[in-house]
């Protein structure tokens, strides 16, 4: 075996949760990510509701010497994986007591205690699923009017993460739709009539867009190397958009280096829509 190979360090993380996990599991691959030259291994153990799956989670735990990450909201069961890891000598974080405890300690509300309950198909889930529909819907101008109706409106050249982030965004319960920039085609003129603080123009490095653009032709079985990919070609497309964005008076980023995640998180901060339609408009905000 190499010598790189006998110098890796491993690490097991452990997921434990009494829903779907989703919420630890996040935490675990932020805290990966910190380290890429370690060998994680993930375990997930969710709908965790009793004693003894409780116990043989733990047990799982221990034979790897895990990290456990935990979102149990049943105060017995907090009591059990606490016992056990003190016991074990087992790491564990606990991510939800000590903010619902706090948020008791502020109102006086005591919480649901109910596993799942950010699951609820409650109003905020149906306004989240149609908003999923309005993104299928008018994706890449499909339909001009959408543009009307939409949150968020997303211009990009080909290759500018244009889809992926529209149904980002509408998991935010943001009505979103996009539109392909291409230079010489028509712009709706929709776009003209929209607030030009909705709208986001979606930009790229050349040469990025170049390799993607070859990796994609490649992807299909087709020659690399065609006016879709050519970089003076690029250019030209991102020069236009640059003039389109600049003449609509919208923001622009640049993708180039962004994940899905940090351009919505970028999106939803130059247009203030932090949480939106989630946890309450702004009118509820300002209420409090």
């Amino acid at each position: 075996m190499p010598e790189e190979e006998n110098n890796k360090t491993n690490a097991v993380i452990f997921v434990i949760s009494d829903s779907a996990g989703e919420t630890a599991s996040k935490l675990a691959q932020a805290t990966m990510a910190q380290y890429p030259s370690v060998e994680f291994t993930l375990f997930r153990r969710t709908f965790i509701t009793t004693d003894e799956s409780l116990f043989k989670a733990l047990k799982d735990a221990k034979k790897y010497d895990a990290i456990i990450l935990h979102t149990l909201i049943n105060k017995h069961l907090v009591e059990i994986a606490d016992q056990f890891c003190q016991e074990n000598d087992l790491y564990q974080f606990d991510v939800l007591t000590p903010p619902v405890s706090e948020v008791t300690k502020r109102t006086g509300v005591e919480p649901l205690d109910e596993p799942g309950a950010m699951h609820h198909l409650d109003k905020n889930y149906f306004r989240r699923i149609k908003a999923m529909e309005f993104a299928v819907k008018y994706d890449d101008g499909k339909d001009p009017r959408g543009f009307l109706e939409a949150d968020v409106i997303l211009l990009g050249v080909s290759r500018t993460s244009k889809t992926p982030l529209s149904l980002f965004l509408a998991n935010k319960n943001l009505k979103v739709a996009n539109l392909p920039v291409v230079p010489q085609a028509h712009i709706p003129k929709q776009i003209w009539e929209v607030d030009p603080s909705k709208v986001v123009g979606l930009t790229n490095d050349p040469e990025v867009l170049n390799t993607i653009r070859k990796e994609r032709m490649v992807a299909y079985g087709l020659n690399p190397d065609t006016a879709y990919s050519d970089i003076d070609k690029i250019k030209e497309e991102l020069a236009f958009a640059k003039d389109l964005y600049e003449k609509i008076g919208c923001i622009i980023i640049n993708v180039a280096s962004l994940s899905i995640e940090e351009t919505a998180s970028m999106i939803m901060n130059e247009l203030n829509l932090e949480d939106h339609g989630y946890y309450g408009s702004e009118e509820e905000i300002d209420e409090i």
